[in-house]
């Protein structure tokens, strides 16, 4: 069926000729064109499967979200292998052969495994090995301590204010075959815990000389997908959690790389493990989100019965003690029109990382967008979860009737998409992770950074109270606050994303735009503001793909000392004074690398949780390939130049 709505809206975006006339409903597949069959006998068979099953999306990655051409091409074998037969992609994928999944790999990334033998050379003399962990690592989690803080003091990082106008590059690791550098490293005196995910691996990393080097190696069965978190048990052990993309939990001794348990804790098959696991007294509380948002668009899907989740596991043992669910499970709603039923209530992933609060006994965390009728009261919410029996104790939602499906959008007319009456399809998730904070004054409050572009105030004593609300920017499904805010002492800094599908021009509304935002914590009020603006000069257009819009700040921003450190879809690495906004260091990380480790170092867009201290060093993952963001796979050690 042609659809004269999505041909207009694909045009007015510059999707391809050719492409125009693939019906785009909210998946990566468009079936067999006439023209593409006329061309099949030039082709790479998988370049023909390509074009009629994925290049819709994967070559529009700015309109899709799914990750570019390019990205895929510097990926791993196992990492698309996955995605297409048990991952994301396996629903798109279904109607293909295994021989024709054979020659969409070979078309895209050919059919060698990744040399790993790089790694061998990587490995710590006998005198580098032992690991001496700390009680109180820099840091533990995604939000650095339990609070989500963000925070590191100048000595604990060994940088300090003035460093910042003198770091330059001391080292670089370049990862094969790796395109997205997601995942956060924990830290802890003089080991750094890495995860790459495409890579499946965990790399133990002894900073604490010149030059670092792996005291041991993790590898999982199959891609990983969150930061590492890390905590230590009852009987000494100290260990390293973190979660792959088949919704298991790992949980590694970190003195030796060891496996001691993985538990699978999905609660539906479209269940993802996505924010970081979290660690407190014997316990690894594991958040769940779902990726039935990527599927539900489909004509052939039942839409929709998933949803998201917190579950609570025994940290010597992983056995499940509990799993919150953020809905109840969901049931036939109405007759879409053609005799399959809409089910609901669905949706609610939790995208981020908990935040404990032990005098109350609760776990904060927030919530997504609902996916399907009727939207659940607990979609764009921070919810209050029990420790104990993970009940909900309380729910403060933001946003109503937010019901959203990738793809229902662009004249989609599938019988899945919400009905305009019944939703705002804004997709304003909680993506970035709710904050404690105790005031100067005393008082206690809890922060939350919405896609919307807001900021909550939220009194923790009178179940989620409004104290203040700022809005920052028109928000998107990709704009607003995405990944987290960070905090210290009377101010809260917000990261803000380019809107989906953002522009500069002069009709773009000027009063905010993409950057970063530093708040007073009492009443909300900006006390300053970095505007961020394209830079496309020299080779940047080339090197930074999309360079005139992807400027936005999405990433959570690190706190260290009176230092606040962003990192920008740009590939901009950015150091602010925190009191005043003042930009003290900025380095261009979207460029080639001369890896220490001998492999092809790329950067590029920074997102996601990436930056991190200590050892005197500062940590940067480069590379994002997602969202029409430029890949790229190192990890960047600055340091402070030695002075005469």
């Amino acid at each position: 069926m042609f659809n004269r709505d999505l041909f207009a809206c694909l045009a007015t975006l510059n999707v391809p000729a050719k492409l125009l006339g693939l019906l785009l409903i909210g998946t990566c597949t468009a079936y067999t064109s006439s023209t593409l069959a006329l061309e099949a006998a030039a082709q790479h068979p998988g370049e023909i499967i390509y074009n009629q099953s994925c290049a819709a999306c994967h070559d529009n990655p700015s309109v899709s979200k799914a990750p570019g051409k390019d990205a895929l091409e510097s990926m791993r074998l196992a990492s698309i292998s996955y995605a297409i037969n048990d991952g994301k992609m396996k629903a798109q994928a279904s109607h293909l052969s295994s021989d024709q999944k054979l020659q969409l790999m070979d078309y895209l990334v050919g059919s060698e495994t990744v040399d790993e033998s790089w790694i061998d050379s990587m490995m710590c003399s006998s005198d580098r090995k032992n690991t001496h962990l700390s009680e109180s690592p820099t840091v533990a989690n995604f939000g650095f301590n339990a609070e989500n803080h963000r925070y590191i003091s100048s000595t604990k990082a060994g940088i300090t204010t003035s460093d910042f106008s003198n770091l330059e590059v001391a080292w670089v690791l370049a990862f094969p075959k790796a395109t997205t550098m997601r995942s956060q490293a924990a830290l802890s005196e003089n080991t750094l815990f890495l995860p790459v995910a495409e890579a499946a691996k965990v790399f133990a990393i002894d900073v604490s000389e010149s030059t670092p080097c792996f005291k041991w190696v993790y590898s999982a069965a199959i891609p990983l997908r969150s930061s590492a978190a890390m905590g230590q048990l009852s009987d000494g052990r100290h260990v390293v959690a973190v979660a792959d993309q088949g919704a298991n939990v790992h949980l590694i001794d970190a003195s030796n790389g060891k496996k001691i348990w993985v538990q699978h804790v999905a609660i539906s098959e479209y269940s993802m493990t996505t924010g970081t696991p979290i660690i407190d007294n014997d316990r690894v509380y594991a958040p769940l989100s779902q990726y039935e948002i990527t599927q539900g668009a489909r004509p052939d899907h039942t839409c929709c019965t998933s949803h998201g989740g917190l579950t609570a596991l025994e940290g010597k043992t992983g056995e499940i003690i509990w799993t919150a669910h953020t809905m109840p499970a969901a049931k036939p709603v109405r007759d879409r029109g053609d005799g399959q039923m809409i089910w609901g209530p669905s949706g609610a992933p939790i995208w981020n990382s908990p935040a404990i609060d032990t005098k109350r006994g609760v776990i904060y965390v927030g919530t997504g967008e609902a996916t399907s009728e009727p939207a659940h009261e607990n979609t764009d919410a921070i919810l209050a979860i029990d420790m104990k029996d993970g009940s909900i104790k309380w729910s403060f939602q933001a946003t109503a009737n937010d019901i959203f499906l990738n793809g229902c959008g662009y004249g989609s007319k599938s019988l899945n998409c919400p009905r305009k009456e019944d939703t705002i399809s804004k997709d304003f998730d909680f993506g970035a992770s709710v904050v404690i904070a105790t005031l100067p004054s005393g008082k206690e409050v809890l922060f939350a950074g919405q896609k919307s572009g807001a900021v909550w105030a939220l009194d923790p004593d009178k179940q989620g109270e409004v104290l203040w609300q700022t809005n920052l920017g028109e928000g998107s499904p990709l704009g607003g606050i995405h990944w987290g805010l960070a905090y210290h002492g009377d101010t809260v800094y917000a990261p803000i994303n380019r809107p989906f599908g953002f522009r500069p021009g002069p009709n773009v509304d000027k009063s905010f735009k993409p950057g970063m935002y530093a708040l007073n914590a009492d009443d909300g009020k900006i006390q300053w503001k970095f505007e961020a603006e394209p830079d496309c000069s020299g080779d940047r257009k080339q090197r930074m793909r999309g360079c005139q819009f992807n400027i936005g700040l999405s990433g959570a921003p690190t706190l260290i000392g009176d230092v606040v450190v962003s990192g920008g879809l740009d590939g901009f690495l950015r150091a602010f004074d925190a009191k005043t906004g003042k930009v003290l260091f900025q380095f261009d990380t979207a460029q080639q690398f001369d890896a220490i480790n001998g492999i092809e170092g790329n950067g590029g867009s920074i997102d996601n949780a990436s930056i991190i201290a200590g050892n005197g060093y500062l940590f940067v993952n480069s590379g994002y390939g997602m969202f029409g963001e430029v890949p790229g796979n190192v990890m960047i050690a600055f340091k402070a130049k030695k002075t005469q």
